[in-house]
């Protein structure tokens, strides 16, 4: 991984969205989200059953 202080200034202009890409992302954003059989809404019943990958890291108690 390298540090962004260390980068070039053109190494830091390729970062940058262009223009056209900030409008797909505002345009993304407005849109909403919509559920298909690839990818269904999460029920409650579903909520229940899920399980966090790695529940130690989240649910240390002090």
């Amino acid at each position: 991984m390298v540090k962004y202080s260390e980068l070039s200034d053109e190494q830091k202009k390729e970062l940058l969205f262009t223009p056209e890409e900030r409008r797909q992302l505002d345009e993304a954003r407005n849109r909403p989200i919509v559920y298909d059989e690839d990818c269904p809404a999460v029920t409650p019943e579903m909520a229940v059953r899920f399980r966090r990958a790695n529940p130690g890291k989240y649910n240390k108690r002090a």
